[in-house]
């Protein structure tokens, strides 16, 4: 199994996942064992965790910077909905400028470094 595949195995795992987990607490939700309503906050966090798996890896230096951005806005959104440090959205709106900002920012240096990780990888016998 070459470097892209398992990229892309491991990727189609993690959704799988999390499409099981979300099928589990709407079977749990309807069934009365578990009230979803109480957990819809933690939604911004499976933008975490997909964000965070589109870094790993060997992504293309577009997959980084989209999954970064994704991390950033789940976090943020976490933030915002649980008013962690005050924040709220009417005043941490330009944090999602911020996250954008950086995002567009990296996509270069990521390409570079990425570009030069994949001539190493060629270059080994």
């Amino acid at each position: 199994m070459d470097i892209d595949d398992s990229y892309h195995w491991r990727r189609q795992l993690v959704w799988g996942l999390v499409l099981v987990v979300i099928g589990v607490l709407v079977l749990l939700d309807r069934l009365g064992i578990a009230d979803l309503w109480n957990w819809w906050h933690y939604l911004p966090l499976l933008l975490v965790v997909i964000g965070i798996n589109r870094t790993i890896g060997y992504p293309t230096a577009g997959d980084f910077a989209g999954g970064l951005w994704l991390a950033l806005i789940g976090i943020w959104l976490f933030a915002t909905l649980e008013g962690m440090f005050g924040l709220n959205f009417r005043n941490s709106w330009p944090i999602v400028i911020i996250i954008s900002g950086l995002a567009v920012a990296i996509k270069p240096i990521m390409a570079r470094h990425f570009r030069s990780r994949q001539q190493v990888h060629h270059e080994k016998p």
